[in-house]
């Protein structure tokens, strides 16, 4: 029997992810079929009990579900009770939904071993305070960064995330400037929806920098457009996160790890 997966997300029309797990279902021997369903906030417990009936096996949730998809889970793993956010979903015997997030491990992995960037004793600020900064900050602190800073427009948000681990500083944009320069910059807002970039002030990249957006394509653009602008070393959009998170999401639904240069390169092609 075909294991049938999906995204869960608002909107999610255009996602690269059924032609991203075609490939690893492709490359494993897996007979995996993967859609996509347009959730809006409020409803992902309801689409999931639907996908359920319909033999519905594992699923990633993606914005603006990530923290929703907590309280609709049985069981967490303990990357998702960390992260206070999940972007993977499993059914388990006891026909429930268990959370994981693979964000932080996606990112790290795609940071290291693709694009050869040093994280440890990095200074690191993330941008945004969200389900998508939250997925990313314990990934990052296991690598022992040096410092590491969540900036939001409501500080007060980038508090939780600071008040949940002793490393980790909150800050308003006001006050970034006088704190850089940072190592390593990462986008977690959805600020490119507006064709934005998050107000970062100037000056704040270090000299070998690296600016890196969780988003990818177009959405992506405005942040790495300011990087360039600020003399970046390396400037990185998301498309080697996206597919490190799903090759892991894979994994947990098959027990099968695909391999996953050839893929991101054909993600690349595919949201250039």
């Amino acid at each position: 029997m075909s294991i049938r997966c999906a995204l869960f997300g608002h909107p999610v029309a255009h996602s690269p992810s059924p032609e991203m797990h075609r490939l690893f279902a492709e490359q494993t021997g897996c007979d995996l079929s993967y859609e996509t369903i347009d959730t809006e906030p409020g409803n992902l417990a309801s689409a999931l009990d639907v996908f359920a009936t319909e033999n519905g096996h594992g699923g990633n949730i993606t914005l603006p579900l990530k923290e929703e998809a907590l309280c609709v889970c049985g069981d967490l793993s303990d990357r998702a009770r960390e992260a206070v956010a999940v972007n993977t979903v499993l059914r388990t015997e006891k026909e429930s939904w268990r959370g994981d997030n693979t964000d932080g491990m996606g990112l790290v992995r795609d940071l290291t071993g693709n694009a050869h960037i040093k994280v440890f004793d990095r200074r690191v600020l993330v941008v945004g305070a969200g389900g998508a900064a939250r997925g990313i900050v314990p990934a990052l602190l296991s690598e022992k960064v040096s410092a590491l800073v969540v900036v939001n427009r409501g500080v007060e948000r980038a508090e939780e995330i600071a008040g949940r681990f002793a490393d980790v500083r909150a800050m308003s944009f006001e006050d970034v400037a006088s704190d850089g320069p940072y190592d390593i910059i990462i986008n977690a807002t959805s600020m490119g929806h507006a064709e934005e970039a998050p107000p970062l002030p100037d000056g704040i990249v270090g000299a070998a920098g690296c600016c890196y957006d969780l988003s990818y394509g177009a959405l992506a653009e405005p942040f790495l457009r300011w990087a360039r602008l600020q003399g970046a070393l390396h400037v990185l959009d998301g498309v080697g996160m996206l597919v490190e998170q799903g090759a892991e999401s894979f994994f947990l639904w098959t027990g099968k790890r695909p391999d996953t240069p050839r893929v991101i390169a054909a993600m690349q092609q595919r949201v250039a």
